[in-house]
Protein backbone atom coordinates (compact mmCIF):
# COMPACT_ATOMS: atom_id res chain seq x y z
CA UNK A 1 0.00 0.00 0.00
CA UNK A 2 1.64 3.31 -0.99
CA UNK A 3 0.18 6.27 0.99
CA UNK A 4 -0.70 10.18 -0.71
CA UNK A 5 0.96 12.64 1.05
CA UNK A 6 -0.04 15.25 -0.84
CA UNK A 7 -2.98 15.83 -3.51
CA UNK A 8 -2.83 19.08 -6.04
CA UNK A 9 -5.75 20.16 -8.34
CA UNK A 10 -3.65 21.61 -11.74
CA UNK A 11 -6.69 22.59 -13.47
CA UNK A 12 -10.14 21.16 -13.54
CA UNK A 13 -8.75 18.09 -15.50
CA UNK A 14 -5.81 17.42 -14.20
CA UNK A 15 -4.22 16.41 -10.70
CA UNK A 16 -0.90 15.99 -9.09
CA UNK A 17 0.16 13.33 -6.50
CA UNK A 18 3.05 13.00 -4.65
CA UNK A 19 3.11 9.18 -3.35
CA UNK A 20 5.26 7.57 -0.52
CA UNK A 21 7.16 4.82 -2.45
CA UNK A 22 11.04 4.87 -1.26
CA UNK A 23 12.30 2.10 -3.70
CA UNK A 24 11.03 3.76 -6.80
CA UNK A 25 12.55 7.09 -6.09
CA UNK A 26 15.71 5.49 -4.92
CA UNK A 27 16.08 4.24 -8.87
CA UNK A 28 14.01 6.61 -10.47
CA UNK A 29 15.25 8.23 -13.79
CA UNK A 30 13.45 10.96 -16.05
CA UNK A 31 10.95 9.32 -18.75
CA UNK A 32 10.42 6.20 -16.61
CA UNK A 33 6.94 5.51 -15.88
CA UNK A 34 4.83 3.38 -13.00
CA UNK A 35 1.81 1.13 -12.83
CA UNK A 36 -0.72 1.57 -10.15
CA UNK A 37 -3.91 -0.24 -9.26
CA UNK A 38 -6.01 1.98 -7.30
CA UNK A 39 -7.55 -1.33 -5.12
CA UNK A 40 -7.25 -5.01 -5.15
CA UNK A 41 -9.57 -5.01 -8.13
CA UNK A 42 -9.08 -2.49 -10.11
CA UNK A 43 -7.45 -1.71 -13.93
CA UNK A 44 -3.28 -1.54 -14.06
CA UNK A 45 -2.62 1.82 -15.78
CA UNK A 46 0.67 2.81 -16.30
CA UNK A 47 1.82 6.89 -15.29
CA UNK A 48 4.79 8.25 -16.00
CA UNK A 49 7.18 9.37 -13.13
CA UNK A 50 6.59 13.22 -13.43
CA UNK A 51 9.30 14.05 -10.38
CA UNK A 52 10.79 12.18 -7.93
CA UNK A 53 12.65 13.07 -4.74
CA UNK A 54 15.52 10.61 -3.30
CA UNK A 55 15.80 12.05 -0.24
CA UNK A 56 11.98 12.10 1.05
CA UNK A 57 11.36 8.66 -1.00
CA UNK A 58 8.37 9.89 -2.97
CA UNK A 59 7.52 9.82 -6.81
CA UNK A 60 5.21 12.20 -8.23
CA UNK A 61 2.30 11.28 -10.36
CA UNK A 62 0.56 14.04 -12.92
CA UNK A 63 -2.68 12.32 -14.39
CA UNK A 64 -5.19 13.73 -16.94
CA UNK A 65 -9.03 12.38 -15.88
CA UNK A 66 -10.09 10.46 -18.95
CA UNK A 67 -11.31 7.19 -17.71
CA UNK A 68 -12.59 4.81 -15.24
CA UNK A 69 -9.28 4.37 -13.09
CA UNK A 70 -8.17 8.33 -13.17
CA UNK A 71 -11.76 8.83 -12.40
CA UNK A 72 -11.03 6.46 -8.82
CA UNK A 73 -7.33 7.53 -8.29
CA UNK A 74 -8.79 11.26 -8.53
CA UNK A 75 -11.28 10.60 -6.01
CA UNK A 76 -8.74 9.30 -3.34
CA UNK A 77 -7.11 12.07 -0.92
CA UNK A 78 -3.90 13.08 0.91
CA UNK A 79 -3.85 10.11 3.69
CA UNK A 80 -5.37 7.63 1.78
CA UNK A 81 -3.75 4.86 -0.29
CA UNK A 82 -3.22 3.57 -3.61
CA UNK A 83 -3.16 -0.81 -3.46
CA UNK A 84 -0.07 -1.36 -6.11
CA UNK A 85 1.94 1.27 -7.25
CA UNK A 86 4.91 -0.35 -9.52
CA UNK A 87 8.23 0.55 -11.41
CA UNK A 88 9.89 2.66 -12.66
CA UNK A 89 9.34 0.59 -15.55
CA UNK A 90 11.17 1.49 -18.89
CA UNK A 91 13.66 2.86 -20.38
CA UNK A 92 14.76 6.56 -18.98
CA UNK A 93 15.28 9.35 -21.68
CA UNK A 94 18.59 9.65 -22.97
CA UNK A 95 20.23 12.71 -21.99
CA UNK A 96 24.23 12.19 -21.42
CA UNK A 97 26.19 14.58 -23.55
CA UNK A 98 23.60 17.16 -25.03
CA UNK A 99 24.78 20.70 -24.87
CA UNK A 100 21.55 22.64 -26.32
CA UNK A 101 18.02 20.86 -26.67
CA UNK A 102 14.67 22.19 -26.68
CA UNK A 103 12.03 20.44 -25.07
CA UNK A 104 8.65 20.71 -26.22
CA UNK A 105 5.51 19.59 -24.37
CA UNK A 106 2.25 19.50 -25.32
CA UNK A 107 -0.99 19.56 -22.41
CA UNK A 108 -0.75 16.83 -19.51
CA UNK A 109 2.22 15.51 -21.79
CA UNK A 110 4.15 18.60 -20.11
CA UNK A 111 4.39 16.73 -17.09
CA UNK A 112 6.29 14.02 -18.42
CA UNK A 113 8.30 16.70 -20.16
CA UNK A 114 9.34 18.41 -17.01
CA UNK A 115 11.62 16.16 -15.26
CA UNK A 116 13.54 15.94 -19.05
CA UNK A 117 13.88 19.41 -18.52
CA UNK A 118 15.31 19.97 -15.25
CA UNK A 119 17.82 16.77 -15.95
CA UNK A 120 19.23 18.68 -18.98
CA UNK A 121 18.89 22.13 -16.21
CA UNK A 122 21.24 19.61 -14.12
CA UNK A 123 24.28 18.89 -16.37
CA UNK A 124 24.66 21.95 -17.97
CA UNK A 125 22.38 21.56 -20.97
CA UNK A 126 21.08 24.91 -21.91
CA UNK A 127 17.14 24.38 -22.54
CA UNK A 128 14.09 25.92 -24.21
CA UNK A 129 11.02 24.83 -23.00
CA UNK A 130 7.72 25.33 -25.45
CA UNK A 131 4.62 24.29 -23.98
CA UNK A 132 1.37 24.50 -25.41
CA UNK A 133 -2.06 24.30 -24.34
CA UNK A 134 -5.62 25.08 -25.27
CA UNK A 135 -6.22 27.65 -23.11
CA UNK A 136 -5.05 29.94 -19.90
CA UNK A 137 -7.15 27.32 -17.23
CA UNK A 138 -5.29 24.29 -18.57
CA UNK A 139 -1.88 25.66 -18.39
CA UNK A 140 0.53 23.53 -15.46
CA UNK A 141 3.60 23.62 -14.42
CA UNK A 142 4.80 26.99 -15.89
CA UNK A 143 6.91 27.90 -12.86
CA UNK A 144 8.56 24.38 -12.64
CA UNK A 145 9.59 24.74 -16.10
CA UNK A 146 11.26 28.51 -16.00
CA UNK A 147 13.03 27.40 -13.55
CA UNK A 148 14.85 24.67 -15.36
CA UNK A 149 15.03 26.59 -19.11
CA UNK A 150 17.25 29.27 -20.27
CA UNK A 151 14.32 30.50 -22.07
CA UNK A 152 10.68 29.13 -22.02
CA UNK A 153 8.14 29.97 -24.51
CA UNK A 154 4.06 29.16 -23.20
CA UNK A 155 1.87 29.19 -26.42
CA UNK A 156 -1.99 28.55 -26.06
CA UNK A 157 -4.26 27.99 -29.14
CA UNK A 158 -6.56 31.08 -28.36
CA UNK A 159 -3.95 33.34 -27.03
CA UNK A 160 -5.28 33.54 -23.84
CA UNK A 161 -1.86 32.80 -22.09
CA UNK A 162 1.60 33.67 -23.42
CA UNK A 163 1.28 33.76 -27.19
CA UNK A 164 -1.51 32.94 -29.73
CA UNK A 165 -0.56 29.48 -32.18
CA UNK A 166 1.05 25.92 -32.30
CA UNK A 167 4.64 24.93 -30.68
CA UNK A 168 5.74 24.18 -33.84
CA UNK A 169 5.33 28.19 -34.69
CA UNK A 170 7.78 28.87 -32.15
CA UNK A 171 9.99 26.00 -32.45
CA UNK A 172 10.26 26.74 -36.33
CA UNK A 173 10.66 30.41 -35.36
CA UNK A 174 13.81 29.41 -32.98
CA UNK A 175 15.41 27.32 -35.49
CA UNK A 176 15.15 30.21 -38.20
CA UNK A 177 16.81 32.74 -35.84
CA UNK A 178 19.42 30.17 -36.19
CA UNK A 179 19.17 28.48 -32.69
CA UNK A 180 21.81 25.15 -33.64
CA UNK A 181 20.34 22.36 -31.24
CA UNK A 182 21.48 18.80 -30.77
CA UNK A 183 18.42 17.34 -30.05
CA UNK A 184 14.42 18.37 -29.89
CA UNK A 185 12.51 16.09 -27.39
CA UNK A 186 8.66 16.28 -27.66
CA UNK A 187 6.13 14.55 -25.39
CA UNK A 188 2.29 15.43 -25.59
CA UNK A 189 -0.69 14.66 -27.76
CA UNK A 190 0.25 12.15 -31.30
CA UNK A 191 -0.33 14.86 -33.61
CA UNK A 192 1.28 17.51 -31.62
CA UNK A 193 4.25 14.83 -31.74
CA UNK A 194 3.77 14.35 -35.42
CA UNK A 195 3.90 17.63 -37.10
CA UNK A 196 7.01 18.73 -34.17
CA UNK A 197 8.58 15.85 -35.77
CA UNK A 198 7.63 16.90 -39.33
CA UNK A 199 9.17 20.10 -38.90
CA UNK A 200 12.35 18.67 -37.28
CA UNK A 201 13.09 16.47 -39.82
CA UNK A 202 12.81 18.92 -42.50
CA UNK A 203 15.61 20.81 -41.26
CA UNK A 204 17.83 17.39 -40.15
CA UNK A 205 17.60 18.01 -36.28
CA UNK A 206 17.80 14.73 -34.63
CA UNK A 207 14.18 13.70 -32.45
CA UNK A 208 13.34 11.99 -29.76
CA UNK A 209 8.93 11.43 -29.12
CA UNK A 210 7.62 9.60 -26.38
CA UNK A 211 5.03 7.42 -26.81
CA UNK A 212 3.62 7.04 -23.16
CA UNK A 213 0.32 8.48 -24.81
CA UNK A 214 -0.72 5.31 -26.26
CA UNK A 215 0.85 2.68 -23.09
CA UNK A 216 -2.25 0.96 -21.29
CA UNK A 217 -1.02 -2.19 -19.28
CA UNK A 218 2.90 -1.11 -19.53
CA UNK A 219 4.37 -4.92 -19.48
CA UNK A 220 3.94 -5.37 -23.63
CA UNK A 221 1.36 -8.14 -23.25
CA UNK A 222 -1.96 -5.98 -24.10
CA UNK A 223 -0.61 -5.34 -27.57
CA UNK A 224 -2.24 -2.13 -26.95
CA UNK A 225 0.97 0.29 -27.32
CA UNK A 226 2.43 -1.69 -30.78
CA UNK A 227 3.41 0.70 -33.31
CA UNK A 228 5.71 0.70 -36.29
CA UNK A 229 8.86 2.59 -35.64
CA UNK A 230 11.45 2.80 -39.33
CA UNK A 231 9.52 -0.33 -40.41
CA UNK A 232 9.93 -2.43 -37.46
CA UNK A 233 6.81 -3.34 -34.79
CA UNK A 234 7.58 -2.09 -31.72
CA UNK A 235 6.07 -1.63 -28.24
CA UNK A 236 6.34 1.80 -26.30
CA UNK A 237 5.83 0.43 -22.86
CA UNK A 238 8.85 -2.48 -23.18
CA UNK A 239 11.07 -0.58 -26.43
CA UNK A 240 10.38 2.77 -25.37
CA UNK A 241 8.51 4.80 -24.39
CA UNK A 242 11.16 7.54 -26.55
CA UNK A 243 11.73 6.57 -29.82
CA UNK A 244 13.42 8.47 -33.11
CA UNK A 245 10.84 10.17 -33.80
CA UNK A 246 11.43 10.91 -37.88
CA UNK A 247 11.09 7.23 -37.49
CA UNK A 248 7.73 6.80 -36.23
CA UNK A 249 4.65 6.10 -38.17
CA UNK A 250 2.25 8.32 -36.74
CA UNK A 251 -0.71 8.20 -38.43
CA UNK A 252 -0.74 4.72 -37.86
CA UNK A 253 0.03 5.29 -34.02
CA UNK A 254 -2.98 7.76 -34.00
CA UNK A 255 -5.76 5.63 -35.64
CA UNK A 256 -4.87 2.44 -32.95
CA UNK A 257 -4.87 4.93 -30.07
CA UNK A 258 -8.53 5.83 -31.19
CA UNK A 259 -9.58 2.09 -30.76
CA UNK A 260 -10.70 1.96 -27.18
CA UNK A 261 -11.76 5.85 -26.94
CA UNK A 262 -15.69 4.73 -27.17
CA UNK A 263 -15.15 1.82 -24.29
CA UNK A 264 -13.12 4.49 -22.14
CA UNK A 265 -16.14 6.99 -22.33
CA UNK A 266 -18.59 4.55 -21.15
CA UNK A 267 -15.94 3.11 -18.60
CA UNK A 268 -15.90 6.66 -16.65
CA UNK A 269 -19.02 7.82 -17.07
CA UNK A 270 -20.33 4.25 -15.24
CA UNK A 271 -17.69 4.92 -12.44
CA UNK A 272 -19.10 8.95 -12.49
CA UNK A 273 -22.49 7.53 -11.62
CA UNK A 274 -21.28 5.21 -9.43
CA UNK A 275 -19.98 8.11 -7.17
CA UNK A 276 -22.35 10.31 -7.99
CA UNK A 277 -24.56 6.92 -5.81
CA UNK A 278 -22.60 7.11 -3.46
CA UNK A 279 -22.97 10.91 -2.38
CA UNK A 280 -26.55 9.93 -2.45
Amino acid sequence: MYQILRKEALNPTVTLMEVMAPMIAKKAEPGQFIILRVDENGERIPLTIADFDRTKGTITIIFQIVGATTEALNHLNEGDYIHDFAGPLGRKTETEGLKRVAVVGGGVGCAIAYPVAKRLHEQGCKVDTIAGFRSQDLVILEDEFKAVSDRMFLMTDDGSAGEKGLVTDALKKLIEEGTQYDEVITIGPLIMMKFVCALTKKYDIKTTASMNPIMIDGTGMCGGCRLSVGGKTKFACVDGPDFDGHEIDFDEAIARSATYKPFERQAHTDVCNLFNMEVK
